[in-house]
């Protein structure tokens, strides 16, 4: 199998293939695991910005490739440049103060790899490019783009002034069934509240503490019920990996944020709802878990919105609004009854089993999850291969299946299946393909949203659009105890489906909540607000949902994989990875759960070196050599199920 890519359904297959007994190649151009699904530290991300930027065509390293090539056979030219990006703006709203001799916390010093220069030349030049508000970061042509540095690894994180502890509130150390899914007891220890203004960050410290910060290039939380969790439990690849529970749920209306009440404990606490409004909810949530046990109460509003029948269920505008934008979490115009029902129910079967909400957040970034299933395949034997880019497929014209890959070094490599991401593919091939695009923002913010007596708050909130018709916006606001940011702040993810550029699509929400004004003579009502410090906007492809047939002329055993989507959950990489898998091996189980070290018959020759004091148990700590980020270790944590 060879996997060009490592995003996270082309992580899973190769997962999946190497437990199955396979012998998997994963190669990557990039330097960095994860693709689009990657996590950065903040001078990673301000490499990644000005690569984005800049759109460098890659030459050819190697000329004489194309000698490799048989009478018999034709190729197929992968894509050199990634488009998958796009419409990138970076904008600073914090102290400009010098950074130019600042150097980044903790940080080693860097081997010149392909012309990749040091950390230090990324602040210092990112300081230099990062504008005051309302100036964009302007395009660089003239140099080389710089190669992006991914997720750094845990080691790093030590030494920091986090305490591992127990959260009081509800991020509970909970497990997931049988297994070893490790919930995030890193808490960082609250502040002393000294003042009631909050401290001031200027732009020098984030560059120094950049090590403190994993920022996500998409924004996901995991459903605690949902596809991926379901995998992570049955593939015990649990263990490398921590998580935290959202622990709120918020709403914003009449230009307010709330708190929203979803659990049974949660309504009849709320301060929020009268007496009548709890009973309208609770009876209302009570018949959407089971509204399938009673058809005759919505089979007549079956062609119409949900958003229609909430209005026949005689609940007031604010329960319409809370189930609507969030609980069920969709769309006003375009969400028939029955998959707002279906995602009402999703939300609440969710609830319970880990904490007081439906979700789930890795700790150190999303970006984690795809190195964990990366850590799977290079246990059972995959080989792993970052900035090493892949010239073309080689295709037998007889047969018209794909034989090999060439790499960059002018090596042929052959392979019986090919699993490639979209982006890789060239444009005479995705000619017929239609994609949509993702909004992304990304805030650096010196207070939540909506303060609470906790400062450690992951919060989830959808903002309504103010036209009908155009989509909702998700905001995650994570907490310093995610290890996304450092102390002190909060770091903002904002997305929806793309109608115009990002900035254009999300800058409106971002002026609702948070206060962009660099001028100390600010209103009351905006000081109010959390102040930005540092932002950037990207629009990013979403190849989901695209047919294979779509595709021209690309061979039966090529399988491709998309991007990221614009979903707030996994479930759209997950069912991929599966029929991929099961398309190639059809008689193989999906991701099984490994062996325990007990069941394993060892042969007379592995018997000797394990009386010596050596183990052969595969359940051995992967190796560092295998360039992997991967935060989560895999010391297990003991946990609690709070299923009823």
């Amino acid at each position: 199998i060879a996997c060009v890519l490592s995003g996270l359904p082309e992580s899973i297959i190769a997962a999946a293939c190497a437990r199955s007994g396979q012998r998997v190649l994963h190669v990557d151009s990039r330097n960095y695991y994860g693709g689009n699904w990657a996590s950065f530290s903040f001078s990673g991300l301000l490499s990644w910005i000005k690569e984005n930027q800049q759109k460098t065509d890659i030459n050819d390293e190697c000329e004489d490739w194309r000698k490799l090539i048989l009478e018999n056979e034709e190729v197929i030219s992968l894509s050199k440049r990634d488009k998958t990006i796009q419409h990138v703006e970076v904008f600073c709203f914090g102290d400009q103060d010098s950074a130019e001799d600042v150097e980044e916390a903790g940080a080693l010093p860097k081997l010149h790899v392909f012309g990749a220069s040091g950390a230090e030349g990324v602040a210092q030049e990112s300081e230099k490019e990062c504008q005051p508000a309302e100036s964009a970061l302007p395009e660089v042509e003239s140099q080389e783009p710089e190669k992006a540095t991914g997720t750094e690894p845990a080691s790093a994180m030590e030494g920091n002034d986090a305490e591992m502890t127990s959260e009081n509130e509800s991020s509970h150390s909970t497990a997931l069934g049988e297994s070893t899914l490790e919930l995030g007891k890193t808490e960082a220890v609250p502040s002393e509240i000294s003042a009631q203004e909050p401290k001031k960050i200027t732009y020098s410290q984030i560059v120094r503490e950049g090590r403190r910060f994993n920022i996500d290039l998409v924004s996901k939380l995991l459903y605690s019920r949902g596809l991926l969790i379901d995998l992570l439990i049955k593939s015990n690849v649990s263990r490398y990996a921590e998580f935290k529970n959202a622990t709120r749920i918020l709403a914003f209306r009449e230009g307010k944020v709330e708190q929203v009440p979803c659990s049974r404990a949660d309504v009849f606490n709320s301060r929020q709802l009268t007496m009548v409004e709890k009973r309208m909810l609770m009876k209302f949530l009570t018949f959407c878990l089971d509204y399938e046990q009673h058809p005759d109460e919505y089979q007549d509003y079956e062609n119409s919105t949900f958003a229609q029948f909430l209005r026949t269920r005689k609940l007031t505008p604010s329960l319409q609004h809370f189930i609507l934008h969030s609980i069920a979490m969709v769309s006003e115009t375009d969400c028939s009854t029955l998959e707002g029902l279906q995602a009402t129910k999703k939300f609440l079967q969710c609830l319970g089993r880990y904490g007081n909400t439906p979700f789930l957040f890795p700790l150190y970034g999303q970006g984690e999850i795809p190195q964990c299933f990366c850590r799977m395949c290079a246990v059972f034997g995959g080989i792993y291969c970052l900035r090493h880019s892949v010239q073309c497929l080689v295709v037998d014209k007889e047969s018209g299946r794909c034989k090999a890959i060439v790499d960059h070094f002018g090596q042929r490599i052959s392979a019986n299946y090919f699993i490639v991401e979209d982006s890789y593919l060239s444009e005479s091939i995705c000619t017929n393909v239609c994609y949509r695009q993702i909004s992304r923002a990304v805030l650096i913010t010196d207070q939540s949203v909506l303060n609470t007596d906790s400062e450690q708050q992951v919060s989830v909130l959808t903002v309504p659009p103010v036209d009908l018709g155009k989509p909702a916006v998700c905001v995650i606001e994570l907490c310093s105890s995610t290890m996304t940011c450092m102390k002190d702040t909060y770091l903002v993810h904002l997305t929806c489906p793309s109608a115009k550029t990002a900035r254009e699509d999300l800058e409106p929400v971002v002026q609702k909540l948070f206060n962009l004004n660099t001028e100390k003579e600010t209103e009351n009502e905006e000081l109010e607000k959390p102040k930005v410090l540092w932002a950037v906007y990207f629009n990013m492809r979403d190849s989901s949902g695209v047919d294979k047939s779509s595709y021209d002329g690309l061979p039966s055993n090529v399988y491709v994989c998309s991007g990221p989507d614009s979903a707030l959950g996994n479930d759209c990489a997950v069912r991929q990875a599966e029929i991929i898998f099961q398309e190639m091996f059809p008689t193989e189980e999906f991701c099984p759960p490994p062996p325990n070290p007990e069941d394993i018959i060892y042969d007379e020759e592995e018997i000797a070196p394990e009386e010596s004091g050596f183990s052969n148990s595969p359940e051995t700590k992967p190796e560092s050599s295998t360039e992997e980020s991967s935060s989560g270790g895999s010391a297990a944590v003991k946990k609690e199920d709070n299923e009823e």
